[in-house]
Order: structure tokens, then sequence, then C-alpha cells
């Protein structure tokens, strides 16, 4: 194969227009691709000298579309230029040397075999550089669940994924094994990825529950000790969650994340896919610790700022937000994160079939007040004589860029519930009170911007729990109607941060 083909192949970008794998990445709600644009900003995190170093080996643990595998090639194929001249001995090396990866479905191995070696058989003719075997250094290996009572104990999947040999079990082999430095038996300097988000766990009553896996990648490639990790994940980690929480502490404390890029808009890195609360990709650093620049972007614009990102138990993504939090929160030592009920407030599920009479009950917004069963009511709060103000789990439903101005609560979709009447999961107790006054008095301050904005800074989905709250100060009493006006002076909000703070909580029809 002469070294003309070659150039053309891997160095002259005219060839590589409209680049194909930037097509797919437009085409998948499944399995997201990843953009080359992005792959490339992902790169140029780690130090370039790699790329110049024959001995460098590089992991992609979640192969897709090859992209990773195929973007580090380029860079070797330069870097190596002067250390080893002749071009088909350079790819060889690299190929055969330098870069592996790990298929997560048998058709993403074929895909990203095309795309490295630019044949699905690395031992056929039109590779460009000929392998014994017909995976290279990229493989797939198909891998079972292992399953006790009914979960994956290695990703939490559920037994839909118990499957015959006709559909894929999406276990993946890096994270469905205690001993992934097996795989290939060596060390790797470099992990890098963009791998699988979820898995359903059978967990709702329609099945549709999804448990997040992308956090078992991170924790593997940790355990493997490379130099460098940089991967591309959802930005929901920020605040926890459904199988988070320790993922979440971990990754605040780690040192040895030295960057974190933050993009509010999940379709600002992948175009066409819709995840609510964004994305992100980090650079961890084995070698070199100490304090990560944090950029957070929204569009095209960002900020940046040096922080250690444990700051806060729950992570603030916007660094011109930190300022207000820090003025507010240290004035006060107790906030609404203790005064907000848990999900399930008195154990009524919104699969629950109302009644024609019986104990009041708040179901959906739309459906209204309806009736249970008081056999099936639980008070573990007690707070069925009060007064109670209800907020909806799920207020801002069906936005996903948190980049433009949220709504979260306003007049319209909020409840006030008697004493003696209770409310359905799709619902929060955000405060319960021994007089309507008071509860009126601490519904007007909830729905201030302010409160609103301070919610803000931990929301990365359209779901929100009582840890959401742990920003906005629980005041001793609740004795007026608030307004942003008494907030601010309360507060010291200049006019810089207030003028934040608005084009931040958006004007919803209803609110005050």
């Amino acid at each position: 194969m002469n070294d003309t083909f070659l150039e053309n192949i891997y160095k002259n970008k005219t060839l590589h227009t409209p680049d194909v794998l930037l097509c797919l990445a437009n085409l998948s709600n499944d399995e997201v691709f990843t953009p080359p644009d992005v792959a490339n900003k992902m790169l140029d995190l780690l130090p370039q000298e790699l790329f110049s170093d024959p001995n460098a080996k590089f992991l992609d643990p979640a192969c897709k579309t090859g992209v990773f595998l195929r973007e580090i090639a380029k860079r070797l194929i330069a870097g190596l230029a002067d250390k080893i001249p002749d071009l088909q001995m350079r790819i060889d090396h690299i190929f055969h040397n330098q870069l592996y990866g790990i298929g997560i479905t048998e058709l993403t191995g074929l895909l990203s075999r095309r795309s490295v070696y630019c044949s699905k058989s690395p031992n056929g003719k039109y590779s460009v550089s000929r392998f014994d075997t017909d995976e290279g250094n990229i493989r797939y290996r198909r891998v079972n669940h292992e399953f006790i009572n009914g979960k994956c104990r290695y990703c939490g999947a559920n037994t839909t994924y118990d499957r015959g040999e006709e559909l894929e079990t999406h276990a993946y082999e890096f994270i469905h094994t205690t001993n992934a430095e097996q795989i290939f038996n060596m060390k790797f300097d470099v992990i890098i990825s963009n791998p699988p988000y979820q898995l359903s766990d059978g967990g709702s009553a329609n099945g549709m529950s999804a448990k997040p896996i992308y956090q078992h990648f991170i924790e593997m490639a940790k355990k493997l000790l490379p130099r460098y990790i940089t991967m591309i994940i959802p930005s929901r980690w920020f605040s926890g969650g459904k199988g988070l929480d320790s993922f979440r502490d971990e990754m605040l404390n780690d040192t040895s994340i030295r960057v974190l890029c933050d993009h509010e808009n999940f379709r600002d890195v992948f175009p066409g896919v819709d995840l609510a609360g964004g994305a992100c990709y980090f650079l961890w650093d084995r070698d070199n610790k100490g304090i990560c620049k944090v950029r957070n972007y929204i569009g095209k614009e960002f900020s940046e700022s040096y922080r250690y990102l444990n700051q806060f138990n729950t992570f603030i993504r916007s660094n011109i937000s930190i300022e207000i939090v820090e003025k507010i929160t240290s004035k006060y030592e107790r906030f609404l994160n203790e005064r907000v009920s848990i999900r399930l407030p008195f154990g009524i599920s919104t699969t629950y079939q109302p009644l024609n009479n019986g104990v009041p009950c708040y179901f959906t917004q739309k459906v209204g007040l309806k009736y249970v069963d008081k056999n099936d009511v639980k008070d573990g709060l007690h707070v069925i004589e009060k007064w109670k103000f209800l907020i909806p789990k799920a207020p801002i439903a069906g936005q996903t860029d948190f980049s433009k101005p949220v709504g979260f609560y306003y007049d319209g979709n909020t409840r006030i519930a008697k004493p003696g009447e209770i409310c359905s999961e799709s619902w929060l107790i955000a405060g319960a009170f021994d007089s309507e006054q008071e509860t009126q008095y601490f519904k007007s301050y909830i729905l201030t911007k302010t409160v609103r904005f301070l919610l803000l800074q931990t929301v990365v989905s359209q779901n929100i729990t009582r840890k959401n709250f742990c920003f906005i100060p629980e005041l001793k009493k609740y004795t007026q109607i608030y307004s942003d006006g008494y907030l601010r002076k309360l507060w010291n909000i200049n006019d810089v941060e207030w003028n934040l703070i608005k084009s931040k909580i958006g004007e919803i029809g209803g609110e005050e």
C-alpha cells in the first residue's frame, strides 16, 4: 500500500468532507455517538507530547464509531514522523502497539474497525495495517449479565437483558468483570471514551425506569491507574440522585480532576440529541493533583474559574453564580432541604387508582383532587392535619436546555392543601404549617426569583428532590409576603447580581 494512499486517508482533510462520523453523531438517540470536533477538544486536554511518544498506549473501553482512536491515530501519525519516518512502518507501529478499543456491541466493533483500519476486517487486503485476526486491537466479546435477585451485580440492569444469542445483551465487557486489566494485559497511558449512559432497571410501574451506568466506566478506568482519563458524560451527576450519590462524592473530592468542561445544553455537544441537564467532559491526571479549571459553556460563550469541586456538597456549575450562593449561604445554618418532604410523602404512587370518596388527595396537576383509601395513607411526617404547600416534583418537564431561563414554581403549578388533604408522589411538600396565613407567606418566599435562582444552581434534570433545596435558607419565621425587593435588601444583592438572577429565571404566565 503506497504512502500517497495512506496520506490521503489519514492526512488529507479534503477526503473527510463530509465526515461520516459527524453524520452518524447527528443520527443516534440510543447510543450517543461523539462528533469528531468534540473528540478533538477532549484530546486537546491531554499533554500533546503524548502524541510524539512511540510507547504511549491509548484505550477506548466503549467504542461506538471509533472516532477517538481515529483522531488519536491522526495525531500520532504526525507526531511520530521524525521517530519513524517510513509511513507504513509508522502506521503499523501505531495500530499494533498503541491503539486499543472494546466495542460495546458487535456492530459498533465493526464500525470502529472500519473507521480506524479503513476495513471492518483488519486481516483483509483493504486494511491500512494488516493484522493476523479479524479484530485487530478493537475487540468485542459477548458478555452476559450476572443476575442476583433480578438485578445485574455489575450494572444493575434488570432481567430484560437476559437475552438469547439473537439480541445484544448490553453487558459491556469493561464493566462486567473484576479484572479489567486482564482484557489486554497491559498498562495504558490514556483511557478516553464516551461510555453508554443508562440501562433499564425496571424500577417504575411502566418498566421505563433507567439506571445510570456511565459512572461504572469511570470507576473501572480509575482502577486501572492510567496516567490520564478523559470521558464525556451527562452532567446529571453534579447533584447525585439515582445511583450517583457516592459517585458524585468521589468525583467532587478527587483532586486528580484538573479540568472540567460543562455544557448546559446537551445539543451544543451532541447536535440532534436531547438530554436534560447538559453534558461535561473532564481530564483526570493521576500524577498531578490540585485545583480544577472549570469551564462553564452557554452556547459558544464560556466562563472559566479555578476552584475545588468539593466547595459545596452539590456542584455549582455556573462560575458566575458562586459568589451569590456564597454570599447568601454564609449567613445561615439551616436550609430548606431539611424542610421539604421526601418522595412519596404519603405513600400514594402516581399509579394509584382514585376512589369516589375517602381521603382527599392531589394527584397530578391535570387530574387534580381525588380520593384514596385512608388505610393506604402513611403519615410518617405527621403533617396530614397541617396546611401544606405542594410543589410538583417535575416542575419543568419538557425543558432540557438550562442555559435558557427556567420557570420552576409559579402560582399556577403549585397547590395549598388544607388540613386533612394529602398528595401523591407527583408532589413534594415544600412546607407544612399550622395556619393558612403562614403557608401563604412561605409560598410567596418560594415563588421569588431569588429563591428559585438558588434552586437552579443544583438542578440538572427535570425532576427535583429535597436535596435541590440545599442553598435556600430556612427563615426563622415566615411573617409576611416576601418579594425580591425585600430579599435583595436582606441578602445584599447588587444590581449586577440581580440582573443575572432575572436572566436565569423566566417569566411565566401566572407568576407573581
